[in-house]
């Protein structure tokens, strides 16, 4: 499917979603948020892709909301922010942040490729990727109080998770734009490569998932660590990780995983997202 400010691309295992603005530094658009969402979407149903890079056009990732409109940019009232943000009437339908859903509901590991500036949305719609890696040209920026707004797309939630409340609260209170090596000793990215090795870094990464392990459990291991890393117990997650380990001890997977590694091989899981999730999975809408 072809999307207006996104690409979408497959190259072996991977779908690369490239944010696709690059005359406007790739600039978010509710546009932008709605093409995220369903190459996500789309990426996610299909059994060949086992992982997701999500990268910008241009020498940067996402230059935060576009704000070519001046000082009512934000404003979704009055204002142009209905383009950027939706509107801001009673009982409008606020997916604005649809993406985020799309991202942290997926099945497939998502990787952030940060080429360039990433600043405001376009640093905290990432925040919900699991592995995040950056050129060392990359900036990165939690701007929202230099603008006098809140952080936003659940960024509240999302990075004292990934960093730490003090980590969070120090880039977010200053609102100050910093830099790949920072981003590493923060712990916002794992990996800081030079601009034309980020791609490849992150097409490994997906590489060696697809090679050594099984699209169902890696979609377990995803919504189980994301839902329930942050819970203040385990009880609830001990009533579903055994019930799950028990269903998968029994198919095809687990048995393939335990034949090629006392063989010595490569296992060749013949487990599908799309068919064959165990029973009560996804446990949150129930």
């Amino acid at each position: 499917m072809a999307y207006e400010q996104v690409l979408l691309e497959r190259d072996g295992p991977s779908a690369v979603i490239t944010l696709n603005r690059p005359d406007k530094l790739n600039a978010y658009t509710a546009q932008m948020g709605r093409d995220l969402a369903s190459a996500i979407r789309e990426a996610d149903a299909d059994d060949s892709v086992r992982g997701i890079i999500l990268t910008g056009a241009g020498k940067h990732f996402c230059a935060g909301a576009d704000i070519s409109d001046g000082a009512g940019a934000f404003d979704t009232k009055s204002g142009s922010g209905a383009k950027n943000f939706g509107t801001a009437e009673k009982g409008a339908d606020r997916k604005g942040a649809d993406f985020i859903g799309a991202i942290f509901n997926c099945r497939k590991p998502v990787i952030a490729a940060f080429n360039g500036a990433a600043v405001g949305v376009g640093l905290t719609l990432t925040l919900p990727t699991d592995i995040k890696i950056a050129s060392d040209k990359a900036k990165f920026g939690f701007v929202f109080a230099q603008r006098g707004l809140p952080p936003e797309a659940g960024s509240a939630w999302f990075l004292p998770h990934l960093v730490g409340l003090p980590q969070a609260l120090r880039w977010c209170m200053t609102g100050r734009v910093f830099g790949a090596e920072e981003a590493l000793e923060g712990g916002l990215i794992s990996e800081i490569h030079a601009p034309e090795e980020l791609l490849p870094a992150a097409k490994r990464i997906v590489e060696d998932i697809a090679r050594t392990t099984a699209p169902v459990s890696v979609a377990l291991v995803r919504q189980l660590l994301w839902r329930f890393g942050p819970a203040e117990h385990p009880f609830d997650l001990l009533k579903l990780d055994g019930k799950f380990a028990m269903a998968l001890g029994a198919a095809p997977d687990v048995k393939e995983g335990v034949s090629a590694f006392l063989e010595k091989r490569a296992p060749n899981f013949p487990g599908k997202v799309t068919t064959d999730m165990p029973e009560g999975f996804p446990w949150w809408e129930d």
